[in-house]
């Protein structure tokens, strides 16, 4: 049976998905349409992706904008991540919040994260890879970025020298990305 945890940022969960294991190996469902809906994710799916990072690799935090927003279904397959959602909703009373949680191909935790936030993660093990489905198909000239250190937003990464691409060591802060928006 999956377990859906309502996270205190609106728009993730936690999901555990039925797992089971013998002598053999292990089988388990990782996504079913109507148990998603039925626990409030009613988003359609339409892009399967596969990432592969080595140790302290930093990938994000990455969105798309407009009408090409992407909800994700995260989980690691193999090793161990520090998965983040920073909530880049404008109209949220949590905008610039995150969450963090480690996902691990041992423990078999998901992190839904809704249309309007941004992502990113932190390799933990000597190599990890992670799956993760989108709701919306990957379009360049959507994509955005927001520096992984921004000093507003806080993110306690538990490092202070990652591997970043060029793409993200480059990337805007928050308060450059939406720069009218009034946080009192």
């Amino acid at each position: 049976m999956f377990i859906f945890e309502k996270l205190e940022l609106e728009g993730l969960y936690l999901i555990t998905p039925p797992f089971y294991s013998d002598d053999r190996g292990f089988f388990m469902e990782s996504y079913k349409k109507s148990i998603f809906i039925m626990n409030g994710i009613n988003e359609e799916f339409c892009q399967d992706n596969h990432s592969k990072s080595t140790k302290n690799v930093l990938r994000g935090l990455h969105y798309q904008e407009g009408v090409y927003a992407q909800g994700k279904l995260v989980r690691c397959i193999k090793g161990e991540i520090f998965d983040v959602a920073v909530d880049i909703r404008q109209d949220s009373v949590t905008y610039g919040k995150w969450y963090g949680i480690v996902l691990s191909e041992e423990n078999h935790l998901m992190l839904y994260i809704a249309p309007g936030f941004a992502h990113g993660f932190l390799t933990l093990s000597d190599n990890a890879e992670i799956v993760y489905k989108t709701t919306q198909e990957y379009k360049s000239e959507a994509d955005k970025g927001i520096i992984w250190n921004d000093p507003e937003i806080k993110i306690r990464w538990g490092l202070v020298n990652p591997i970043l691409s060029e793409k993200d060591s480059k990337q805007p802060r928050l308060t450059e990305c939406f720069p009218t928006l009034d946080k009192n």
